[in-house]
């Protein structure tokens, strides 16, 4: 497979310039022809690669703005269709998170607020994946737009308020979560996480596409926000640094009570049926759970965290672009969750606060950074398959002493 695969990208450098990235939009369109030619079909992959070709062909020619968006439906459809017929210790922390401004320069401030919003689109992530048992390549989506719900609302609306951002931005990323999930949540296993992907590349190649809406390649700028109503404004000489140190204890203050909703659902019996459901769907099926009804939901409240953290990220990194929607994206918060432990609850938390710092890091020492973590990430699956938070507890639980049996 690898071979064939480098094959094929060598016949084609001839007529195109070899980039960088280029794997990266190879291995995505590999998705869609096996997807259309049908799974662990020979012919039908030759038959699909042919479609592809078709449509891209057709779609540049006559309506480039939808192209890929086409081809990505297409994909979808082909699955919705062909799917039946396959078988089948807090505040401590708080209190530190709180003293760390006072000891640290502005830019790693900086940092850790970007580390926190990562930790709130990982923990939503991880309900899905932790605590239901399905896997999604599709959160960018979710991401991306509660970042550019922020940015129509400065530039269409000009509103500047943080907490309008917020209460105009979570129903409607709760209304997308729900739109996709509904779609997805029907399958489970590659299919779903097929799915996701196809869904979230659709959302990806129309802001792409539509660069009047949405500004292209160049993107959107966001201005600094307004904090509590207009109590904190951030104008003139110093701003950039007050807005800083006022935006990282505003985000750590969203970011707790993100953290206290999550553990209140992961521990109802709503988050216990999730398990359940995880665990052996049919025997919960049995006690008369509603299998479907409780992912949907749980679907509908990872994509809701999830879009919450893109609200937050906007006015701290100034501008949003396309990038965020793609899927690459969502392979970091994949990362997150396993580089913490995807089957605990402080994991995700954990996973993204690391993985923030070790990109940051990565980048800035050496130009091969895309290498770097992929060699972190292959070295965390074979030797912490738990991730590290699951390795220390279990190190730990060696550790402690075995209650004598009475």
């Amino acid at each position: 497979g690898c071979f064939m695969a480098g094959l094929g990208r060598a016949i084609i450098v001839p007529t195109q310039t070899a980039v960088l990235g280029m794997g990266i939009d190879a291995l995505i369109l590999a998705f869609v022809v096996v997807v259309i030619g049908g799974l662990g079909s020979l012919q039908g992959a030759l038959v699909g690669a042919l479609i592809v070709s078709f449509v891209r062909t057709a779609g540049i020619q006559f309506f480039p703005e939808i192209e890929l968006a086409v081809l990505y439906l297409i994909a979808v459809l082909v699955l919705l269709a062909l799917l039946p017929f396959y078988v089948g210790l807090y505040q401590v922390q708080l209190l530190t998170y709180a003293l760390l401004p006072f000891y640290v320069g502005l830019y790693q401030v900086q940092l850790l607020t970007y580390a926190l919003v990562a930790a709130i689109a990982a923990l939503g992530f991880n309900l899905l994946l932790g605590y239901t048992g399905l896997l999604s390549f599709g959160h960018s989506a979710f991401f991306g737009i509660g970042a550019y719900t922020v940015a129509f609302l400065l530039r269409d609306a000009g509103i500047h308020s943080m907490e309008l951002y917020i209460a105009i931005g979570l129903p409607i990323a709760a209304l997308t979560s729900a739109l996709l999930g509904y779609v997805c949540v029907r399958h489970t296993r590659i299919f779903f996480g097929i799915l996701t992907l196809a869904l979230s590349q659709v959302v990806y190649s129309l802001a792409l596409k539509f660069f009047w809406i949405t500004g292209g390649t160049d993107g959107l700028r966001v201005a600094r926000p307004t904090l509590l109503a207009g109590a904190f404004i951030f104008t003139g000489a110093g701003s950039f640094q007050r807005f800083i140190d006022a935006y990282y204890y505003y985000v750590l203050a969203v970011f707790a009570i993100c953290v206290l909703i999550m553990w209140v659902i992961v521990h109802s019996p709503f988050g216990k049926a999730l398990q359940a459901i995880r665990d052996n769907e049919t025997r919960a099926a049995f006690l008369g759970l509603r299998i479907r009804r409780f992912r949907w939901v749980a679907f509908l409240i990872s994509g809701t965290f999830t879009g919450l953290a893109g609200i937050l990220w906007v006015p701290l990194n100034g501008l949003t672009t396309p990038e965020v929607l793609y899927w690459p994206f969502s392979g970091e918060i994949v990362f997150m969750t396993l580089l913490g432990g995807f089957r605990n609850f402080t994991g995700p938390i954990v996973g993204g606060l690391l993985f923030t710092y070790l990109k940051t890091y990565a980048v800035a020492t050496t130009e091969y950074w895309q290498l770097l973590l992929g060699v972190v990430l292959v070295l965390l699956v074979m030797l912490l398959p738990t991730g590290i938070v699951g390795a220390i507890s279990a190190a730990a639980a060696k550790l402690r002493p075995k209650e004598k049996a009475a």
